[in-house]
């Protein structure tokens, strides 16, 4: 028997829209976000990281914003690619690829695909 408490602290978390609950909503820890920014950024060529830059920034930010359908089709190539990399582990593999189909259902939708900080306090 473990002597390690089963009860953890409240971490802060990324909700966005389209995602795939109930509620149409996906709820993925920040921190596991911002490792995820430094595999986005590799992912595409130096030339190209100028297109990836406010996804990169949103990423490592801390603040609600919303990607326009056509920003959120972009996003979702760009980690569909990621998610794909043979490196990676399969729970950031994993992180990738629903924020990936999240941000392709915005895009196909039409809509914003939106972004907002759940702090840990609440």
């Amino acid at each position: 028997m473990s002597r390690r408490p089963a009860i953890h602290d409240a971490q802060p978390s990324l909700i966005t829209s389209h995602g795939a609950d109930f509620f149409g909503q996906d709820r993925h820890l920040l921190v596991d976000v911002v490792a995820l920014a430094a595999w986005v950024t590799n992912a595409v060529p130096y030339n190209d990281r100028k297109a990836v830059a406010p996804l990169v920034a949103a990423m490592e930010g801390r603040e609600a914003l919303a990607f326009p359908a056509a920003d959120a089709a972009y996003a979702s190539e760009v980690l569909l690619k990621v998610s794909r990399t043979r490196q990676m582990k399969p729970r950031t593999s994993a992180l990738a690829r629903a924020l990936a189909d999240a941000a392709a259902r915005a895009a196909a939708d039409g809509e914003p695909w939106e972004w907002q900080i759940e702090s840990a306090t609440a």
